[in-house]
């Protein structure tokens, strides 16, 4: 049984009713509640008299520093079995590290930590890396993002790694480490024994300049399969050093997130290599990066290899134009892998819909979600794409946000959504204007048709 509740203000009553709920609950979700410590007292008694609580949620309340000492009174108790702790943007400091620390001794049910936008610091940091030391600790998950770190934390990090074979995902993302702390932290992960799935670095001030030490982590961990370094300048020098650790045999990776990282259509013919030849890696995205339309080109032609299964492609925001639709499209008539697909904030134009069209309605195209939000499409379009979504079952989640489709357009639209041979289910429409008639019959047709959701 689970207690999901976001964003609602709960009265003294409403809590009372809760509590009565949260007695038989496996997991309990209550981000955005306006919780406070008070609150806590209750939870910490919850935790300790349900043993089948093992997942709580409580992101996005003002806990504070008491709030966390009160729900760990009930985390240390030896009945708790809770495996799950979300206690992200609670407006905790670094006081709350050492109760938490407590916890991470003592608990070893718990696998998942997530303690991001809070101001723990480095200093709080590190006392939780003191308690994930412990033999008892068996955390798996650890998500520390915006915590004001500094690169002094990566010797405690690389500490914690070191006696922590367990560990599988690390996020340190928005924390300015610099290159220096991420070289020290990237020698201690090659060092260290974990078994590291997932590390997210994401705005964390590095360049090329520690690409190389990444690009190792990769060539020796065959158990990273996720890796997110987007919004770090490491433009096409770094995503070079990168792909020699990408393309090495060891190299499992599944997952690369290299968005709005200074990359060129230079840099393409190197993740053209890496899609064509790495079969490991299902989804990719390189959002916000100046590929333009001979870069796109490059990474259609992979597409097209018969050894690649890239399932997801986010190009949004990459000065492509309608000059790439033609290669999409190729692409489209053979690779049968691909499922999502963002092109949003790009000048395709009708005429590359026209062109993307072809390709859409080969049978080679498994295509599940198109995103193509502020394209410079207009009404025009709206005919093709009501082909699109009448012909093509596989598709379900279809964007057109922030294109002026008038109510000509958006009535050929929901003319498809009524066609039996239409799975569309997700309709995107954000910031579209149309008239109250038209409004009035979006209405009806989602209360027609329950299965379908228009969200604008």
């Amino acid at each position: 049984m689970a207690l999901d509740i976001q964003c609602e203000e709960l009265s003294p009553s409403r809590w009372a009713e809760l509590l009565s709920t949260m007695k038989s609950c496996k997991t309990i979700r209550l981000d955005d509640c306006s919780l406070s410590s008070s609150n806590c007292e209750d939870l910490s008694s919850i935790i300790t008299t349900n043993p089948s609580l093992t997942e709580l949620n409580l992101n996005n309340n003002e806990l504070g520093d008491a709030g966390v000492e009160y729900l760990c009174k009930g985390l240390l108790k030896p009945s708790c079995s809770l495996q799950k702790l979300w206690l992200r943007n609670c407006n905790l400091t670094s006081a709350s590290c050492e109760t938490l620390r407590s916890v991470l001794s003592a608990q070893p049910s718990l696998t998942e930590l997530h303690v991001g936008d809070n101001n723990l610091g480095t200093a709080g940091v590190k006392v939780l890396c003191q308690g994930m030391m412990n033999p008892n600790c068996k955390l798996q998950n650890l998500k520390l993002e915006y915590c004001e770190l500094t690169g002094d934390i990566v010797e405690a990090l690389n500490a914690a790694l070191q006696s922590k074979p367990t560990l599988k995902e690390l996020s340190l993302s928005n924390n300015m480490l610099g290159d220096t702390a991420v070289k020290q932290l990237c020698r201690g992960l090659v060092e260290a024994s974990c078994n590291l799935e997932l590390l997210h670095l994401e705005n964390c001030g590095i360049t090329s300049d520690s690409c190389r030490e990444i690009s190792a982590v990769l060539s020796n961990k065959s158990s990273l399969i996720d890796l997110a370094m987007g919004d770090n300048k490491i433009g096409d020098s770094g995503l070079a050093l990168l792909c020699q650790g990408l393309m090495h045999p060891n190299c499992k990776i599944q997952k690369l997130w290299l968005w709005d990282c200074d990359l060129t259509s230079a840099g393409c013919k190197d993740l053209s290599t890496l899609i064509s030849t790495k079969e490991t890696l299902t989804e990719m995205s390189l959002l916000d990066n100046n590929l333009g339309d001979s870069g796109m080109e490059m990474l259609c032609q992979a597409l097209e290899d018969p050894k690649t299964k890239l399932q997801e492609l986010w190009v949004r925001e990459c000065g492509l134009t309608t000059a790439c639709c033609k290669a999409v499209s190729s692409a489209f008539s053979v690779n049968k892998h691909l499922k999502i697909l963002d092109m949003s904030e790009n000048k395709l134009g009708d005429a590359g819909v026209e062109l993307l069209c072809e390709g859409l309605l080969h049978p080679n195209c498994n295509i599940q979600s198109l995103r193509l939000g502020n394209c410079d499409l207009t009404t025009a379009s709206c005919a093709t794409f009501a082909t699109i979504m009448a012909t093509k079952p596989c598709l379900t989640e279809l964007d057109l946000s922030y294109n002026p489709l008038d109510d000509e357009g958006i009535r050929k639209l929901c003319e498809a959504l009524r066609n039996p041979s239409c799975n569309v289910q997700h309709l995107i429409l954000y910031d579209i204007y149309w008239s109250s008639e038209v409004d009035d019959e979006l209405r009806a047709l989602e209360e027609s048709m329950p299965e379908v959701k228009i969200i604008s």
